[in-house]
């Protein structure tokens, strides 16, 4: 507890936007956080130096943007903390920790910690973090802000009639979100400030509206949102003269929650599945502002349902498939492809071997079912 008023906190720069709101999240509990800022060809650089190249890529990346922050003489050593958000499951990055671990003992620093932000145990003991259901809620709330500031952003600056003018009320909504989320969210000023994000940005002045081609992006969750790590892939969609589509994050979540659902014949029990359908309903129930101010809307379309989802998927492949992103990797394209969105651009992490098994298994039926799609 004492460590939280003297200690910074180093975080990962996994999500770019949505992190920016997680992390307004963690500062309310006392937590002091920094957002890493350090990026380019010397994040993956010096992640080879400390990890195996036949590592994830992610972990390449995360290890990399850490250890290059540290060696760069900016923090204090015996004042500095490491977080790591992570989902655990059957592939490497259920590793990250003691990748981190390794790194961290190979410069002489075995003494930092690390913070294990994660459902399972990971080993790693921290009795001044714990998570609580007041943080978890407001956790729902700033991604649900990061969804949707995404999706807005993305789906009006390719036809902005004043350039910059879409990024700048971008700017405008992640401020007064962020600072929001540092108060405390209550549930009638979360649907207030998602209904005058979907209106200014319903009105923004565009041209040409809905006439480029639709570029849908998914994958791998961290290559599918970290500019790095995808090449700055929705920056490249726009300069050609396309419009980015990028399914939001909170799919990966409910996608993982629906497991207790889905799997039953693997062994899931009773207890599991019903767990899950209660938490999903809760979460769609936090979702419903969203929902409604996005169907009242003249530009945007409202999520798809998980359940939805899962059908879409079905015809392609079994709902057991859970490695990677899973049977949601095959969702996200059938979704995109049924919205207008038929060119899809698949991410894929050099050496994970999940996504490559699921995301590359797919695609050839995917085409027989759906034969005008560019995947």
């Amino acid at each position: 507890e004492e460590m939280k008023r003297e200690y910074t906190v180093l975080v990962p720069n996994m999500l770019p936007m949505h992190f920016k709101l997680i992390i307004s999240v963690l500062e309310t509990y006392g937590l002091h956080m920094e957002l890493l800022q350090n990026d380019g060809p010397q994040i993956a650089e010096t992640g080879l130096k400390y990890t195996h190249n036949d590592a994830c890529y992610p972990a390449i990346l995360v290890i990399g943007q850490f250890m290059d922050a540290l060696l760069s003489g900016r923090y204090d050593p015996h004042k500095v903390a490491l977080i790591m958000f992570q989902t655990g499951g059957g592939c490497r990055a259920s590793n990250y920790i003691s990748l981190i671990r390794k790194a961290l003992a190979a410069v002489g620093l075995p003494h930092v910690p690390v913070i294990a932000l994660s459902f399972k145990d990971l080993g790693e003991d921290n009795p001044g973090f714990k998570i609580t259901p007041q943080m978890l809620m407001q956790a729902v709330y700033a991604l649900q802000y990061g969804d949707l500031l995404m999706m807005t952003l993305y789906r009006t600056r390719p036809y902005e009639v004043e350039p910059g003018s879409a990024n700048r009320l971008f700017d405008h909504w992640m401020e007064v979100c962020k600072g929001q989320l540092r108060r405390g969210l209550k549930g009638a000023e979360f649907k207030k400030t998602v209904r005058q994000i979907v209106e200014d940005f319903d009105t923004l002045p565009l041209q040409g509206e809905g006439t480029k081609p639709r570029v849908g992006v998914v994958g791998e969750i961290l290559v599918k949102f970290h500019p790095t790590a995808n090449n700055q892939i929705v920056d490249v969609i726009e300069r050609e003269g396309c419009e980015a589509v990028v399914p939001g994050l909170i799919e990966f979540f409910l996608f993982g929650i629906a497991g207790g659902i889905f799997q039953r014949q693997l062994g899931k029990t009773k207890k599991s599945e019903v767990g899950s359908k209660i938490a999903l309903k809760a979460i769609a129930k936090l979702r419903e502002p969203v929902r409604k101010a996005l169907e009242a809307s003249n530009r945007f379309e409202p999520p798809t349902d998980i359940y939805e989802l899962a059908e879409y998927a079905s015809e392609i492949l079994s709902l057991c498939n859970s490695m990677g992103e899973g049977w949601l990797l095959t969702a996200e394209m059938v979704e995109l492809i049924k919205t207008g969105a038929p060119n899809v651009v698949c991410t894929q992490p050099f050496a994970c071997l999940p996504n490559h098994v699921v995301g590359k298994g797919v695609i050839k039926k995917l085409r027989a079912h759906y034969p005008d799609a560019n995947i």
